[in-house]
C-alpha cells in the first residue's frame, strides 16, 4: 500500500468544546486509509500584520507556513459569526499566503465543511471561505458539498457523532476527498515529499 495522503484539518473554532471541533473529529476517525488527517492549530497565529515579516516574523506564522507547505491536502470546517467566516479562519489564510510569493496555499487539494447549531448550514461562512480558498489557488472540491445544520442534534453529551445518517455521508466525502486529493495531485504533478 503506498503512503497516506497527509490532510491538514483546520478548524474555524477555538473554543475547546466547538461543535465545529467535534465534527472535525469525527471526520479524522471516519477518513479512509489512504489519508492522514491530523489537526493544524491556529489559535496562536497573531493577526497578519506585514510590518512583522522578516527577522521578527512571529514563529506561529513560521510554524504554520512549515505545516502547511509539506501537506499533501486540507479539510477546513468552519463555524458562521454573524453571517460571516470567523476572524480566525480568514487570518490563517492571510498568513499562509503572505509573504508575496511564498504562498503555502497554491495548488493544494482541499474540502470546505460548514458547521452550526442553527437551521442554515452556516451557509454564508462556507460561501465565503471558498472565495478566499480561490484567491490564494487552492483547488477545493466542488462536489459534495457539506452544510452541517442543527448540529447539536447530531452528537452525543461526550461530543461523538452519534447520528448514523450523518456518520455515514462523512465517511463517503472523506472517500470522495482522497480521490479528489489523488486527482490534484496528478494534475498537478507533485507530492508533499517532492515540495520538503
Amino acid at each position: 500500500m503506498s503512503t497516506p495522503r497527509t490532510i491538514g484539518v483546520i478548524v474555524g473554532s477555538l473554543r475547546r468544546e466547538s461543535f465545529n471541533r467535534k465534527v472535525a473529529r469525527a471526520m479524522v476517525a471516519l477518513a479512509p486509509p489512504t489519508l492522514a488527517p491530523s489537526l493544524v492549530e491556529i489559535g496562536e497565529l497573531t493577526l497578519y500584520d506585514q510590518d512583522l515579516e522578516g527577522e521578527s516574523t512571529p514563529k506561529p506564522w513560521t510554524e504554520l507556513r512549515q505545516r502547511v507547505r509539506v501537506l499533501d491536502g486540507l479539510l477546513f470546517v468552519t463555524p458562521e459569526y454573524n453571517r460571516g467566516l470567523p476572524a480566525v479562519m480568514k487570518n490563517v489564510i492571510d498568513v499562509g499566503s503572505r509573504p508575496h510569493g511564498h504562498n503555502v496555499w497554491r495548488g493544494k487539494p482541499a474540502g470546505v465543511v460548514s458547521v452550526t447549531p442553527g437551521a442554515l448550514g452556516a451557509m454564508a461562512a462556507h460561501h465565503q471561505l471558498r472565495q478566499s480558498l480561490f484567491a490564494v489557488g487552492v483547488a477545493a472540491m466542488p462536489a459534495p458539498e457539506v452544510f452541517i445544520a442543527n448540529v447539536a442534534t447530531l452528537l452525543g453529551p461526550d461530543g461523538t457523532l452519534t447520528d448514523e445518517k450523518t456518520g455515514e455521508f462523512l465517511r463517503k466525502y472523506m472517500q470522495a476527498l482522497a480521490a479528489w486529493t489523488e486527482r490534484i495531485l496528478a494534475d498537478v504533478g507533485t507530492t508533499a515529499g517532492e515540495r520538503r
